[in-house]
């Protein structure tokens, strides 16, 4: 088993994702897969369910990622993935665009001979909101109380009906993203952060 598998399994995941290829999508978690980021918390096939949903209902995101960094140690992984979320919607009447630079987290174990996702987490970097048409400006709004790592995120996925917590990952908590990183590292058998 190689890194190369492991960096094509997240790879085909957000694959899926961005394409609406649910069944390739659904088929990269274990069944006792966990995923955590900005507008769900719960399984991989809940995770899967809910996207199939969103983009349903209009709410669509493309992901630009970076070459994944894997390490391997036996059958369980670490991949890393830098990413930019794209997103194109419309507030008060204005059309924007909202980008969100985060590192995609992922646990990957190998079940039954093959590679499959145990876990997702994403650790916000920063974001940026501007709108589409120059000369436009992005609606006045309060962002007083979001996290710098994802303020407009924040506020464009809670004017879509997808409220989200003040307990993700991001660069603004050092001291929480260094223990994300351990507890990932320390999930390998025999690495050591």
């Amino acid at each position: 088993m190689t890194a190369a598998e492991v960096g094509e399994l997240v790879v085909r995941e957000r694959q899926g994702r961005d394409r609406g290829w649910w069944d390739r999508m659904q088929a990269c978690y274990a069944p006792d897969s966990t995923v955590r980021l900005s507008w769900f918390r719960g399984s991989g096939e809940e995770f899967v369910a809910r996207s199939r949903e969103m983009t349903g209902r209009g709410d669509v995101a493309r992901h630009r990622l970076g070459p994944p960094v894997v390490d391997v140690d036996g059958q369980r992984a670490i991949a890393e993935v830098p990413a930019a979320i794209d997103v194109r919607t419309v507030l008060d009447g204005v059309e924007v665009d909202l980008t969100s630079y985060t590192r995609l987290l992922y646990r990957a174990e190998v079940r039954n001979g093959r590679w499959l996702i145990a876990s997702l987490d994403p650790v916000y970097e920063r974001d940026v909101l501007a709108p589409v048409l120059p000369g436009a400006s992005v609606p006045p709004a309060s962002f007083e109380g979001l996290r710098p790592s994802y303020r407009f995120l924040a506020h464009v996925l809670g004017r879509r009906g997808y409220p989200v917590p003040d307990d993700l990952y991001g660069d603004d908590r050092p001291g929480e993203v260094a223990a994300l990183y351990d507890s990932h590292f320390a999930w390998l058998p025999g690495k050591a952060s």
